[in-house]
Formats: structure tokens, C-alpha cells, sequence
């Protein structure tokens, strides 16, 4: 599978894919989307806003089921390609997904958190083939902001 996806460009696998990359989000506060130092992109935690007509309010395990859960993270994924993609002018300069983080705004009773950010890790996988596969951390939380079921920061190379 990822042999095949390293001969294609980020944004060709994103057509074959039937995905479209949002506009990118903007703050929300005294903060940037990303932040360059030497070969790292750091990126600022992001919601699930990508391709959703409405914004999602809510825990996951009341009001959203798991399989909501990664298309939720899935969104979230494509509005973080689309903040590197406008830091960087192309996803082409990713060298790799270092780390992913995320928080699952969730029920005391919930337990599936990773495969909630399952959704994430499989979109950076299939668009980007070996260089999406990262480290990751996923935490509960009893509330995120704007009552967001997930929320993730991530950590890229990007090259020289």
C-alpha cells in the first residue's frame, strides 16, 4: 500500500481519495496555527471542523458514537493538512507525521479513545504513506473548548 502512495504527491492521493482539504481554521486567540523551528512544524490543536456542515458539540459516548468519533477525527486531520499546507504552500514538504496528540472529550464510562483517533492516523497514513505513520498520545477529557469531542495537536518534519 504505501509504495504505491509514495509515488503519488499528498495532493493527488487527497483526489484519489474523493477528499478535498478545507480552508484552514483560524485562532481562536493570541496564538498562530503553526510554528517552524529548524526542521519541525508544530501545529496548534484543531478541531473538527473539515467538510462538517455543522460544528460538533458534544462527548462521545452520550452524544456521538465512535464511528462519529473518527469521522470527527478524520476532519480534524484534513483541517491540519490544510494549516501545513498553507505554512508550507504544498504537502509535499512534509517529511514526515512525527507525533499526533488528541483529546476525546468523552464520558467517565467511555474507553475507546484510540480508535476515535484512529480516524486521524489513517487519513495521515493514506494520504502520505510511510511519512504519515507517527507517535501518538491520546488522553480523555472531561471538557474541551467549545464542548469539541476531540481535539488534536500535532508535530511534523518537514523538509529542508
Amino acid at each position: 500500500m504505501t509504495d504505491a502512495i509514495a509515488k503519488l504527491d499528498a495532493e493527488e492521493r487527497l483526489i484519489e481519495l474523493g477528499l478535498t482539504l478545507p480552508k484552514a481554521s483560524n485562532p481562536q486567540a493570541n496564538y498562530t496555527n503553526c510554528v517552524r523551528t529548524g526542521n519541525l512544524l508544530y501545529v496548534s490543536g484543531k478541531g473538527p471542523m473539515a467538510g462538517l456542515n455543522v460544528v460538533p458539540k458534544g462527548k462521545l459516548g452520550r452524544e456521538y458514537s465512535v464511528e462519529e468519533g473518527y469521522e470527527f477525527a478524520k476532519a480534524t486531520g484534513l483541517d491540519i493538512l490544510a494549516a501545513v499546507k498553507l505554512e508550507l504552500g504544498s504537502l509535499d514538504k512534509i517529511a514526515r507525521v512525527v507525533k499526533i496528540q488528541g483529546f476525546v472529550n468523552a464520558t467517565e464510562e467511555f474507553e475507546q479513545h484510540p480508535k476515535v483517533l484512529d480516524g486521524c492516523s489513517d487519513l495521515f497514513a493514506n494520504v502520505l504513506g510511510d511519512r504519515g505513520i507517527h507517535a501518538r498520545s491520546v488522553f480523555g477529557a472531561v471538557s474541551l473548548r467549545g464542548n469539541l469531542p476531540v481535539i488534536i495537536d500535532s508535530i511534523f518534519e518537514i523538509k529542508p
